[in-house]
């Protein structure tokens, strides 16, 4: 079915809107999060790489210390319950800027569960929960020809570690998704925890929007709208999904579980691939690091030091 076009959401009353943030936070780190390589922003392409971004065979990553302190203060900061004991897993797929063929995450044993996020709408406080902060790696970066003929891939940000705060789907507008985003930047910058700065990638969102017939509690098939850079795209992006969603169930169809990418210019989003399930991703434990066991007074220093 043809998207229609972009404008305020349909929530007229026969639907309303389910909507979970993933924000990606780049952590102030000088060296990447399994490597010494530097995570300079700008820098020349492929200029901040070493064996180990670049998968080559014997390259073993070295966990950054620095950067499981920043997300245990973040973790402490939003009321999560921090593990005693969290583990990577390898997430197996296969894409140009992904140079080993996975990505190194946190699966089933994350650092931080659960906490809250607050913040103001409209005059009123808000709080949305969360189900989990966890660690991971960035990859690289596609640079596409303006003329569709060629690709390039920068490998500078393969590596750089991120902290993904993922939200509980209790957002119900594009709104209120836009305000808890400037929740998030405001908090990491408050906390030193990361520079926040959307226009050179520190921190990028994905958003889950499903519909639901009002009054009831099912979730309806969602689909996730990938890697936003700023506050007034991610409101036009869910509203125009809300707006296709809601076209797509009024005409009798079935939303397809798919990713979708945004187009900022069109003002348009178009389908990407379907969307994968953990399974397809295959996860394992990574068996090159030692689970991750922060220590009481670690915790305590980290907590003791939080801001006002």
């Amino acid at each position: 079915m043809t998207a229609p076009a972009a404008g305020p959401p349909a929530q007229d009353g026969e639907y309303e809107a389910v909507i979970g943030l993933e924000c990606h936070v780049q952590l102030r780190t000088a060296s990447k999060a399994f490597t010494a390589a530097a995570t300079e922003f700008g820098a020349p392409p492929n200029t901040l790489i070493d064996a180990y971004t670049l998968g080559l065979p014997g390259s073993l990553p070295v966990l950054c210390g620095r950067a499981v302190e920043l997300a245990l203060r973040l973790g402490l900061a939003c009321g999560c319950r921090i593990a005693l004991r969290s583990e990577f897993a390898r997430k197996n797929y296969f894409y140009p800027d992904l140079p080993k063929g996975y990505q190194i995450s946190q699966y089933d044993a994350p650092l931080c569960q659960g906490g809250a996020l607050p913040f103001m709408l409209n005059g009123q406080r808000r709080e949305v929960c969360l189900i989990r902060i966890h660690l991971e790696e960035d990859a690289g970066k596609n640079l596409h020809a303006a003329d569709g003929r060629a690709s390039l891939i920068d490998f500078n940000r393969a590596g750089v570690p991120l902290c993904e705060v993922v939200s509980e789907p209790e957002l119900r507008s594009a709104e209120e998704a836009a305000e808890y985003l400037r929740a998030v930047r405001r908090l990491v910058r408050f906390l030193g925890v990361s520079d926040g700065n959307m226009e050179e990638g520190s921190l990028r969102c994905d958003a889950n929007v499903s519909l639901r017939r009002r009054g009831t509690t099912a979730l309806g098939q969602r689909t996730e709208l990938k890697n936003i850079n700023s506050f007034k795209h991610v409101q036009k992006a869910i509203e125009h999904e809300i707006a296709r969603q809601t076209a797509i169930l009024r005409a009798g169809g079935q939303v397809a579980a798919e990713t979708r990418g945004w187009d900022a210019q069109r003002g348009t989003s178009r389908s990407q691939r379907s969307k994968e399930s953990a399974h397809d991703y295959r996860y394992f434990p990574e068996p090159d690091l030692l689970p991750v066991e922060p220590s009481a007074e670690l915790i305590a220093e980290l907590r003791a030091a939080l801001p006002e």
